[in-house]
This record gives structure tokens, sequence and C-alpha cells, in this order.
């Protein structure tokens, strides 16, 4: 993995326990996301930042990986966030902060993992 990548992948890791954080602060619960105002721009504007930070990987990394994670849907919702925030649904939101962002957290983490593995082996 380029160390680009690597330091990318890294950094969405951390908005991920962001989200997570925020979810654990102001409780799992949708009624709570719909009607609490800093609740939804908490954590929209971590999944901005990870749309964001996707838009920076690789093509080399984002082909290599595009059968475990969905770059340009994350890329897409970055761009609705950015041009249509107010216009933005709060169901699929909600669905993607405690659905996807968990599978998005292990996979990052997966490849972290990978890379410190692999650079480990490399010094020997």
């Amino acid at each position: 993995m380029k160390s680009s990548d690597y330091f990318r992948i890294c950094r969405i890791s951390e908005y991920c326990k962001k989200i997570n954080a925020t979810i654990l602060r102001f409780g799992k619960e949708y009624e709570m996301f719909k009607e609490d105002l800093d609740f939804r721009n908490s954590v929209s504007m971590s999944l901005m930042q990870i749309g964001e930070i996707v838009g920076g990987l690789s093509d080399e990394f984002k082909v290599q990986t595009s059968d475990k994670m969905q770059w340009g849907g994350m890329k897409a919702m970055r761009n609705m966030f950015a041009h249509g925030y107010d216009l933005m649904d709060k169901d699929i939101v909600w669905e993607v902060a405690v659905t996807d962002v968990p599978t998005l957290k292990k996979f990052c983490d997966s490849m972290i993992l990978k890379e410190k593995t692999d650079r480990n082996k490399d010094e020997r």
C-alpha cells in the first residue's frame, strides 16, 4: 500500500471512531438523531470528511479494494453534504452511520494491521 493511502486509511478510521463516539454520547436512537441538530451535524460532518479523504485515495488502491468497499458511494455522499446538505435524507445518513461506518472501520483497521505486519516483515 502506498504510504499516502495508508495515511488516508488511518484518517478514515479516526473519523469512524468519532462517529461511533458521537452515537454513544447522544444515544443510539434514531429519534434523537432525527430531532437533535447537533447530533446530525456531528455525524454528517464526519461522513463528509470521510468522503473527502476517499477522494484522495489512489485509483490503484480503490480498484484493488473495490470488492470490499464502495468508494464511489462515499465520495458521492460527500458531494451531497457539500452541495445539498439541507436535502440529505436523515434516514439514509442514520443508516450509513450505524450500519456502514462500523463495516468501514473494520475494513480500515484490517488494512492498517496488514500494512503494519507487512512493514515489520520488510524490516527483518
